[in-house]
Order: C-alpha cells, then structure tokens, then sequence
C-alpha cells in the first residue's frame, strides 16, 4: 500500500471556516438559533427558489419531502436503481411501495423514454406517488421532460440533486436554470455530506417554491410541532404554546453546522468551477486510453461534477476488481457508484427484485469506477492517478 492516499472526494474546510464554527459554539445560540435561519435564506437566495429548510441530512431530506408530498401506503416511489439506497427507501419508510425505471447508457441519469414506457405499461398499477430523478453525478437530469411525464400522471416530482449542487441547464425556450430553482419540481433535495461541494459535516436541505409544502416539511422536521399563530388551532394561550399536529421527527441542524454553511456557500461557484475544470483535463488525460469511457456530458447542461465515473470495457471476467484493488494499493481511493438498488437483499426479499430487471444499470455497475475529484486535487495528483490507471490497465 502507497504511504499516499488520495480520496475519491474529500472536504475543504478553512481556518477560517473553523474559527466561524468555533465562535458560534460560543454564542447564545448552538441549535435552533438565528444562523439557521441565515443559512435557509442563503441557500434558497443562491438557487433560485423560495424557501430552504435545512435538516440533518440528505436522507432526512428526502424523508421529509415525501411526507410532504403526501406519500403513504398505497402509494408508489419511483426512482433510478443507479443510486443510493435512500433515494427509494425515503418513500418505503412513508409506507410506499419502490418501482424503478432504467438508465440512459450515456448519462446514467434516470431513461424517460423508459419512464414513459413504465407509466403506461398496463401490467403495472397505477397508483399515486412520487417521482425521484436522480441527477447522477451531478450530471442534471431531462427536468423538462420529467417533469411533464410527472404531470400527465399526477406524481409529485422529488429531484435527488445530492450530486448537483451548483450544476446548471438551460430550458427549451433558452433560460438560465440552477439546479436547486425548482422550476420544474415540487421539490429539490441536496446533500451536506463531507464528499459533497459544501459540507455542514452530515446535513441536507430541502427547496421548494410552494409554501404549503414548506411549512409542511418545517413542521416534520421538529417533531410536527408548530407555533405558527395562522395555523394554531388555540391561538389564546400565550407566546409559548406550540402545537403538535402531525408525527414529525427531530432531523433539526444545529447553528454552528450552519455557520459553516454559511461560510461553504461562499466558496460554491469557484468549487463547482474547479471541478469541471478537473473533468475537463481528466477527459484530456483519458481521451486516448483504450478501454476507458469518460462521462457524457448532455446539451445544454453544466454538470457539477460530485463524481468523475469512468467506465471500463471488458468487465466481464471480473477486470474492474483488479483495477480497483491495484488502484487502492498505490493510495488511490476510486470508488463503485453504486450497486444498483433493486439488487440489493431487502429490495430481492422483500418487493422480489432480480438481477436482469434493469439491464443498463446493472451492465453500468459492472464496469464503473469513480476516480477522486475535489477541488483541492493537485494537477500533479490528477497525473498520478491517470497513469497509474494507464499502468494498471496496461497490465
């Protein structure tokens, strides 16, 4: 093993970062206080949308949203089986049913034609739901026609952009679109993860532009309590009654994971730069590598650039398993995103998944390798992992 090793992500926090942490650990306010509030209003102000609740995850975050958006048992979720696994389980824990639907072979991102197909097929029920697509990579998903679909069947649309932030699209009639601005969903989801552009540490948020869902996700998120004078059924009693009408959660962010927030957001843009700036020398770097499929990117699209998957040619004989172990021994972290979810032994024994139910994930997931990308990754790191990747598959 190399004395060296490289992650496949990796966070990069400041001292002066830290030093905002430290002060607000030394404030009046350590949770529920008025940073979390600042960092919601940063982050819808920074995307495009109306109102941020920020939580204790990206999982939470898809939890909540579901329960916003109505979904119980009867229901359905429908996502990519090209994710992780809290994309469908956040609607199994609201007591919905999981359906997938196949990948595009270029974009990985969730196939509409293959959605359309779904949703008409006549041997699948037809229930209420929702819709999650995952925007892979950081790679933004065909919103526009997602989202159509969506309508025409009367889903609610969840985007699993815990991979895009600061990716953005342009529409059909040519505007300017940030992943996160919801234009084109009931609901956006995103991840604070240290792996992710920002990080809080663990953390998430949910965008949206509709206010009742807002207040409905703010009142899940603290155990369905609310103080709100408008919708207090006794609004008599006096400045501390509070009321609970719902079962809600404790998936509250504390101000000082806030504050650092804060302070990442700052940063967002030039990230999310540096990252495609090391896309863009890896596809150089990779462009005469035999074997090695670099990432598509689609039109009129700006990926973010969460992760730099590869894809290898000649898996079949177990080739990505050499690879990856001769990668990881000379202290290069790659990483497999992501077993397909439908292949998982839950998903097999408890909804009767099989392999060979979604054939363009499964062949992905044979073959992909995810190679480290962070905006503080070296040129000369970068180089080193190519050629050792050259020298790995040389052999």
């Amino acid at each position: 093993m190399s004395s060296t090793f490289i992650p496949y992500g990796r966070q990069t926090v400041s001292r002066a970062d830290a030093e905002a942490v430290a002060l607000s650990l030394q404030s009046h306010w350590i949770t529920q206080g008025p940073a979390v509030d600042a960092f919601e209003e940063a982050i819808a102000e920074r995307l495009g949308a109306r109102f941020a609740v920020v939580v204790s995850s990206g999982t939470a975050a898809l939890h909540l949203a579901c329960l916003a958006a109505g979904t119980m048992q009867g229901h359905r979720v429908i996502t990519s089986p090209n994710s992780f696994v809290a994309s469908s389980t956040c609607g199994i824990h609201c007591g919905a049913d999981p359906e997938f639907v196949d990948i595009d072979t270029r974009t990985y991102n969730l196939d509409v034609g293959s959605l359309d197909a779904h949703l008409v097929d006549k041997t699948v029920e037809r229930r209420p739901g929702v819709l999650i697509p995952v925007h892979f990579a950081g790679q933004p998903c065909d919103m526009e026609r997602i989202s159509e679909v969506a309508r025409c069947e009367g889903l609610a649309t969840i985007e699993d952009a815990c991979h895009a932030l600061g990716a953005t699209w342009t529409d059909r009639g040519g505007h300017a679109r940030t992943v996160g601005d919801c234009s084109h969903s009931d609901m956006t989801v995103f991840s604070f993860h240290p792996v992710k552009h920002i990080t809080t540490g663990e953390g998430g948020a949910v965008l949206t532009n509709n206010e009742e869902l807002y207040h409905r996700i703010r009142a899940f998120r603290a155990h369905g309590i609310t103080k709100s004078p408008e919708v207090l059924e006794r609004q008599d009693e006096g400045p501390w009654y509070y009321e609970m009408q719902d079962l809600g959660f404790n998936y509250r962010m504390t101000d000082f994971q806030c504050e650092l927030g804060l302070r990442q957001l700052e940063h967002l843009s030039v990230w999310a730069e540096r990252r495609r700036e090391i896309a863009a020398r890896y596809d150089e770097l990779l462009s005469n590598t035999d074997g090695v499929i670099t990432p598509y990117q689609m039109p009129r699209t700006r990926s973010s650039y969460h992760l730099y998957p590869i894809w290898l040619a000649g898996t079949a004989s177990g080739r990505r398993r050499k690879v990856f172990e001769a990668m990881r021994a000379a202290g290069i972290g790659v990483q497999v995103h992501y077993i397909p979810i439908h292949t998982q032994p839950y998903f097999r024994d408890r909804f009767g998944f099989k392999l060979g139910d979604y054939p363009c994930a499964e062949s992905y997931y044979e073959g992909c390798l995810s190679l480290p990308i962070f905006p503080t990754l070296l040129d000369s790191e970068q180089d080193y992992v190519v050629s050792t990747l050259e020298k790995v598959l040389a052999k």
